[in-house]
């Protein structure tokens, strides 16, 4: 009966040593671009918008050269792009930046029927280049964003990556 009870008691801790080994989780070839991201809209100087979330992140291709843009606001209350919602830009993980020339909108939910192009350049991320409202620092966004519908209007999109605090939540 000792000798059953040493083997069980040999298996249980064979079994709690091995399950205590932690995974590596792998990660995006995107990973220091992607992320969700409190922005706001600008014509000059002029703040045009309240805060509103976009998010930043890897394509299926997963080889470090694009990435998408997605706004989320409802298509029905628009925090600014409408009608666009997605976009495709080429990006530089190793220099942070990333932009696009002409680049057909993904998904436009306010008319299928016309194309609607845009141009986002000037694109970068800033580690640790912004303040979040509660007065923290956080990596910051900003690029230009020129619309096919709008030529030669060039407006500024800007703001921090959201740290999912209640007090930063714009």
């Amino acid at each position: 009966m000792k000798k059953y009870i040493t083997y069980i008691l040999a298996l249980l801790l064979g079994m709690a040593a091995t399950s205590c080994s932690k995974d590596e989780i792998p990660m995006t070839s995107t990973v220091a671009l992607a992320g969700e991201w409190m922005v706001e809209g600008y014509f000059g100087d002029e703040q045009l918008t309240d805060p509103f979330m976009i998010l930043t992140y890897n394509t299926n291709d997963d080889d470090g050269t694009r990435m998408w843009i997605m706004d989320t606001s409802p298509a029905n209350n628009p925090a600014w792009w409408s009608p666009i919602t997605q976009v495709e830009v080429d990006c530089n993980v190793s220099t942070l930046a990333f932009g696009s020339t002409k680049t057909e909108v993904n998904i436009n939910p306010i008319d299928e029927a016309t194309p609607l192009y845009v141009t986002v350049t000037e694109g970068k991320i800033l580690p640790g280049g912004a303040v979040s409202p509660s007065g923290m620092p956080v990596d910051g966004i900003e690029f230009k964003i020129e619309y096919s519908d709008d030529p030669g209007t060039v407006y500024t999109i800007k703001g921090y990556r959201r740290t999912g605090f209640v007090a930063d939540e714009g």
